[in-house]
């Protein structure tokens, strides 16, 4: 099932988390009564479970469903895919670009079902570490390529508006399999996901 803004919503679900938001607005000292308030607790909630989604996605299904034959054996690259994730320390946002690699062997994939596989697991309560590594295994298991790259570069909201407050910082994480274990073939990669060639 593709990521969409008309995602159902389970009703029974919806509220019973709407009754926690509840509550959360209340021990914050507001008046849940207010107007602009009313229908907070059911939006919040409808937006936790959008923004949640990807715990009923299957990353290695999404791929399996656009595999194809192919001879090709050299770097395949989608970079700058964007993606909005839940950090599960504060469940606070954290955004960025994800930049993904891998070289095939036997198998290409849908270029589009990358991106896929990255909301897959940005869906989900996160740490910007183990969502790069869950990227990675799923392509690597999947598809058996020669070899997988990502590299993850991401701005946290529960440094920026909360802690440190750092507004300026970025965090950057990577992980690589196989082929881009090579010190040249993963600077091939670290080069072309810098360079602008438009």
């Amino acid at each position: 099932m593709p990521f969409s803004k008309d995602l159902k919503y389970d009703p029974a679900i919806t509220e019973a988390l709407a009754e926690n938001y509840t509550s959360i607005i209340e021990g914050a000292g507001e008046d849940v009564n207010r107007e602009g308030l009313l229908k907070t607790p059911e939006r919040a909630s409808k937006a936790m479970q959008f923004l949640t989604q990807g715990y009923e996605q299957d990353a290695e299904a999404i791929l399996k469903g656009a595999m194809f034959a192919e001879d090709y054996s050299e770097m395949v690259i989608v970079k700058n895919i964007e993606f909005y994730s839940l950090c599960e320390h504060h469940l606070l946002p954290f955004f960025g670009k994800a930049h993904i690699a891998y070289i095939p062997e036997g198998y290409i994939v849908g270029l589009s079902k990358i991106p896929r596989v990255v909301d897959v697991f940005a869906r989900r309560f996160q740490v910007q570490e183990r969502l790069t590594d869950q990227i990675l295994n799923s392509i690597q298991k999947t598809l058996n390529p020669m070899g997988v790259a990502v590299v993850i570069e991401a701005q946290h909201m529960c440094m920026m508006m909360r802690g440190v407050q750092k507004q300026a910082s970025v965090t950057t994480t990577s992980a690589f399999t196989g082929a881009f274990k090579s010190e040249r073939t993963r600077n091939e990669f670290l080069k072309l996901i810098t360079s602008d060639l438009t």
